[in-house]
């Protein structure tokens, strides 16, 4: 009897693990700092790897409830942050699995070998890994209830010195956009009344058909997104994405607020992703192969004003953090931040 099909979100993994071995060869990030000519030190984003994870779930079909279509955002947010040279077990999502893993007990599997590491990634990586210790999904206890969020740097050490909160709308967006702001709010006061020195990020992105379809949507979520930036006690970033493709692969978000609930209660999600994608992850093949046939995706920041671009919340965040950490920590961050590259022009990659 054959066995189980990989799901789409397996499939999905796969492929987004692929997308950003290749822009990282050998575990080997660039540097995303950069001067003009003018001398002037800006985060110079990596556009192209963004381009290819987002064309994973749109070659897969993956519906909004697979998790594959924001997954593709969150892996692009972790892997910058590794480009800004923080520690990339710190990073959750992980680029290996478990995704979510204490630093210490990375570095303890690093340091075993033969069998004995191989028994213990089989049980940290399995299907049922003890509890709360290898989970799925990150989650952070905030003032009054708990929160699962996207993308976040922690250790027992420090705390969550970063904290990320990333949506996606494809469809929809004038019954769905005013519910996501709504939440954005009162994630931010929730989380940062606990954690009020870690850097606090909003990341939306969206297809750029609203400002063509509902400029007055689009209009509305640009205010909107400057004022959860404005506010005192909510993010210190905030960033609209907008993104075009040309084919309607992604379905609407029904779905999502159940696994969005059960995230927030601190449980491990119901298993959503039960559906076949055109391609699963046994089928692939050549991954390389696979990745080069990827719909074409592209950034339209042009829609959107500066102070809402990715390169402005992405400095932010990532400046932020070594701001209010003593200068003992992030070497590496502070190191990269202070060497940067020479570009003639300061273009986006």
């Amino acid at each position: 009897m054959a066995g189980r099909a990989p799901s789409v979100k397996a499939a999905g993994w796969k492929l987004l693990d692929r997308v950003v071995a290749r822009a990282a060869p050998d575990g080997v990030f660039s540097n995303p700092w950069c001067t003009d000519s003018g001398g002037t030190v800006a985060y110079r984003p990596d556009f192209a790897t963004l381009s290819r994870l987002l064309g994973v779930p749109l070659h897969l079909r993956a519906a909004t409830q697979t998790g594959v279509p924001a997954l593709a955002l969150d892996v692009w947010l972790a892997y910058e942050m590794r480009r800004s040279g923080f520690d990339r077990d710190a990073v959750w999502p992980r680029a290996t699995p478990p995704r979510v893993l204490p630093v210490p007990l990375a570095r303890l599997i690093d340091s075993l070998q033969g069998d004995e590491r191989r028994q213990m990634c089989e049980r940290l990586g399995g299907t049922n890994p003890p509890k709360n210790v290898a989970p799925s999904q990150a989650v952070v206890l905030g003032k009054n209830y708990t929160k699962q969020v996207d993308v976040v740097m922690s250790n027992w050490q420090t705390g969550p010195e970063l904290m990320i909160s990333t949506k996606r709308m494809d469809s929809s967006f004038g019954k769905n956009a005013p519910n996501r702001i709504e939440e954005a709010y009162g994630d931010a006061k929730n989380l940062r009344s606990r954690h009020p020195l870690a850097a606090l990020g909003f990341f939306f992105g969206i297809r750029s058909t609203v400002f063509e379809d509902a400029p007055a949507v689009g209009a509305w979520l640009v205010d909107l997104m400057r004022k959860l930036g404005e506010e005192d006690d909510a993010y210190h970033s905030v960033c609209l994405l907008p993104m075009e493709y040309d084919d309607d692969r992604i379905e609407d978000e029904a779905g999502q607020e159940a696994t969005r609930a059960a995230g927030e209660a601190g449980l491990e999600p119901l298993d959503q992703s039960s559906g076949r994608a055109t391609a699963t992850a046994d089928e692939v093949g050549d991954l390389d192969a696979v990745i080069a046939q990827f719909p074409g995706v592209r950034i339209r920041e042009e829609l959107v004003p500066p102070d809402l671009r990715v390169a402005v919340f992405l400095q932010g965040v990532v400046e932020r953090v070594l701001r209010v950490s003593p200068v003992t920590l992030h070497a590496e961050a502070r190191r990269r931040r202070s060497e940067p590259r020479n570009l003639i022009s300061p273009s986006a990659e």
